[in-house]
């Protein structure tokens, strides 16, 4: 049976007046509204919020073109959904464009196929529809913690974000095509361009199987709405437990290889060491890189930040988010004592393996002083978040146990 959002969504004037909303202002100077503390090892302490960006609340300017909007950090505690309009932002070149007229749209499907075609939106939202839930974490998220501190956007934890997608399976598409024998990788591209001539085009690929395992999608709406056009109206692709350099946004290109993909976003861009956590040390050389790939298991404290003071003597409520990675949460555990001792937390309700998940637990310091709060996830593969930070030269996957200082009084 058609979903209620389908139905919406199937009609042309709902999604022109979709896009045509996020559009009108996409041009306007992001000023700065006021700020935000945001202290990072290497600075600045503070830093621009703005609410200049169409279809967006108030968000922690990284950058205005292309657009790097980061979400504060106190949205994580409303709940494990992230809500669109303080949905992170994250694109790689400014040439985005400023108006999609959704009847002439297309998705091209070519390459080593038996049968190219080009979809319309109408097309897509007759296919069978999947949804799920699912987190869309930048690579970077974290890299302002990095120490020695490296290049790159220096975002504090909010480049991530949970919704529930709703599209059709990539796996439907590409059967509906034919994939021909041999193909060993799918190339996904979007209609950002470059800014100059002999700018790489940004593309990502995905091995056949991986693109044709049911679960990569092709998503259309977001949290129960029209994606919002920073976040990739009218299509975006979805690959649940893989870092969102793969989620392309504006997606309208699909090509299948029969050889390996070299371009420049997948042979030299978005590469990890090849050890335990992405590992390496500042300086050294000879570490095999590939592409990076499988999100991590991380967990925060949400609802209680650095620097709190609290009653000694009396019950404190603590609560968080956890996500597994590439596998489920399976437990958080707790400590007030800075890892010296752990207690399970409870964990809130499962909304899929690849999903936020809440977890609570309870503290009574029983004296004046200092503490120190964390939380630390462990997935159903039974890959634990690890005490010590990780360093790569990009600052790719952070998932160190996170530590909140706090007093009590």
């Amino acid at each position: 049976m058609e979903s209620a959002l389908s139905t919406a969504l199937s009609r042309r004037t709902l999604l022109r007046q979709a896009g045509i909303a996020g559009l009108a202002t996409f041009a306007a100077p992001a000023f700065a509204q006021s700020t935000v503390r945001l202290p990072l090892p290497g600075g600045p302490d503070e830093r621009d919020l703005t609410n200049a960006f169409p279809q967006k609340a108030t968000m922690i300017l990284q950058r205005t073109q292309p657009p790097m909007l980061e979400t504060p950090f106190e949205v994580y505690d409303k709940g494990v959904f992230t809500p669109n309009d303080e949905f992170f932002v994250r694109w790689h070149w400014a040439v985005i464009p400023t108006s999609i007229d959704v009847g002439k749209f297309r998705l091209n499907v070519h390459g080593a196929v038996n049968k190219p075609l080009s979809l319309t939106l109408g097309d897509i939202l007759a296919m069978p529809q999947i949804e799920y839930a699912a987190v869309n974490q930048c690579s970077g998220n974290s890299r302002g913690f990095f120490q020695p501190r490296v290049a790159g956007g220096e975002w504090g934890n909010g480049a991530m974000g949970n919704a529930r997608w709703t599209g059709v399976s990539l796996k439907t598409v590409l059967d509906r095509a034919g994939v021909k024998a041999g193909a060993v990788q799918v190339r996904l591209s979007g209609l950002d361009e470059p800014v100059v001539a002999d700018g790489p085009k940004f593309i990502k690929s995905l091995a056949v199987d991986h693109a044709r395992d049911g679960e990569v999608m092709l998503a259309y709406g977001m949290n129960g709405q029209a994606l919002p056009l920073l976040n990739g109206f009218p299509l975006r692709a979805i690959v649940p437990g893989w870092y969102a350099t793969y989620w392309m946004k504006m997606l309208n290109d699909i090509e299948v290889l029969d050889s390996p993909d070299t371009n420049f976003w997948m042979k030299t861009a978005y590469t990890i060491p090849d050890t335990p956590h992405a590992n390496m040390k500042p300086g050294e050389t000879g570490v095999r890189m590939v592409p990076i790939n499988k999100l991590n298991p991380r967990s925060f404290i949400t609802n209680i930040k650095a620097g709190a003071t609290v009653h000694a003597g009396k019950p404190l409520a603590v609560r968080g988010i956890a996500l597994g990675g590439a596998a489920g949460v399976k437990r958080v555990d707790f400590s007030s004592d800075g890892g010296k001792t752990w207690k399970p937390a409870q964990l809130g309700r499962d909304e899929g393996k690849y999903s936020f998940r809440e977890w609570r637990a309870r503290f009574r310091p029983a004296a004046k002083g200092d503490y120190t709060l964390m939380a630390r996830c462990t997935n159903t593969d039974g890959d634990a978040q690890p005490s010590e930070p990780n360093w790569n030269p990009a600052g790719f996957m952070r998932n160190v146990i996170e530590s909140t200082q706090i007093s009590a009084a």
